[in-house]
């Protein structure tokens, strides 16, 4: 990732939540005119995986607490 764009999202980490919500928001809607390819299974089936992972582990969190 460029420096300028690490910049940009360290700057977004230290605004209030919500600020972030704002600009997130815009971004979204800016985003909405890309042209992004076609997502490919693997992509789709790593993402899952990495979800399910995480919720697994807040469970297991949240089990022993």
């Amino acid at each position: 990732m460029a420096a300028l764009a690490q910049e940009i999202l360290n700057s977004f980490d230290r605004l209030p939540a919500s600020e972030q919500s704002l600009v997130a928001l815009e971004i979204l809607r800016r985003l909405v005119n890309f042209d992004f390819p076609p997502l490919r299974d693997e992509d789709l089936v790593s993402n899952a995986e990495e979800l399910f992972l995480a919720l697994d582990r807040q469970e297991a969190e949240y089990e022993q607490s």
